[in-house]
């Protein structure tokens, strides 16, 4: 009980100012926490603001078509967690009728939703003792009780889950839980933790051995692939481009990309026409240009996209039914609309 009451005591001189931190309403808790898994405060916020007046109900969310709730999403990566949420809303809507599960073994069912989330829910909307272990959390028990466990083996998730539900104070579960993953954001951070200035620091393992760089333990991660994209930008003579969207399981599901054609290597003009996709695309002339003179790598979290944007002028294309002027309104990745919006300020 020490831990927790110091904790929650650092809580109340630290505490944020977060809009979901204003309701137990799960559906915003729910929304809050999805919103927040790989991504900072700092850059969910605004998506959190805008999705909730957009959305401001689970019905509305449940309504709306799985385009529009991407479209939203665009620049959060991570696409399935919009698709789960948008799942969920529809089952919640019209399963449940829009009446939130209020335990952990329910929560948890839900699609899109694992331990962490349905622990967070539980806990701070219903009050259920049930202990949160995210990555701030991870690193705050690591370091506090010099664990070496990988957090992200069997093992390392089972011990630190047990851990973490100890040091719960049962009488005030969703304000320790707020205040652990807090104190892992602010105060015993990933790089540069403030050791000089926390409570804990007595009794710190990892300040003591001096291993704060050294914990949390991850297993190594797996293998990086590199893929080489040539999307080809259609421009015809009365402005009009292919957006297809993305079909079957993968990155970017739902989403909508130019032509795609994905290669071994970093292709030159040449290599690219002579390509069968290619010719199959535009049997008729066109003009070809590189967008861009480097190429553009999008890192995502097991796959570095090596990517090309080719400009294709050509006269007409019945494929290309997308007018340029409404390019905007389609939800793609971020590789894509940045694209988008560079090559648009460039034609201005």
């Amino acid at each position: 009980m020490k831990f927790s009451n110091t904790l929650i005591y650092w809580q109340l001189q630290n505490n944020r100012e977060l809009p979901w931190r204003k309701t137990k309403n799960p559906y915003f808790i729910w929304l809050s926490e999805i919103m927040l898994q790989q991504t900072r405060v700092a850059q969910g916020m605004a998506y959190y603001l805008k999705f909730t007046a957009h959305f401001p109900s689970v019905f509305d969310l449940a309504k709306a078509d799985e385009s529009t709730v991407l479209k939203m999403w665009q620049g959060l990566g991570y696409y399935s967690r919009a698709r789960n949420l948008h799942f969920t809303a529809k089952q919640i809507a019209n399963e449940f009728n829009g009446k939130f599960p209020s335990t952990y073994k329910e929560i948890i069912k839900l699609k899109g939703i694992g331990d962490y989330t349905a622990s967070a829910i539980a806990s701070i909307c219903f009050n259920e003792p049930t202990a949160v272990v995210d990555g701030n959390v991870y690193r705050v028990l690591s370091r506090y009780f010099g664990i070496k466990t990988p957090i992200n083996s069997s093992a390392g998730i089972k011990e630190f889950k047990a851990l973490a539900q100890t040091l719960l104070d049962t009488t005030q579960p969703g304000t320790h839980n707020q205040a652990l993953m807090d104190f892992g954001a602010l105060h015993c951070k990933p790089q540069n933790p403030l050791c000089e200035t926390c409570p804990f620091s007595n009794s710190c393992v990892a300040l003591k051995q001096k291993l704060t760089k050294e914990l949390p333990i991850k297993e190594k991660k797996i293998k990086v692939k590199n893929r080489y994209f040539n999307f080809l930008v259609i421009i015809t003579d009365d402005n009009k481009t292919i957006l297809s969207e993305r079909k079957g399981k993968g990155i970017w599901q739902g989403l909508y990309q130019f032509p795609l054609i994905e290669s071994d290597y970093n292709i030159n003009k040449d290599e690219l026409v002579s390509s069968e996709n290619f010719i199959n695309l535009f049997p008729d002339e066109t003009t070809i240009s590189l967008f861009n003179k480097k190429e553009i790598v999008h890192k995502l979290s097991h796959q570095h996209l090596y990517t090309q944007f080719w400009i294709i002028e050509t006269a007409t294309s019945s494929k290309a039914k997308i007018n340029w002027k409404d390019i905007k309104e389609h939800p793609v990745p971020v590789l894509i609309a940045n694209f988008i919006e560079e090559f648009l300020s460039k034609s201005n």
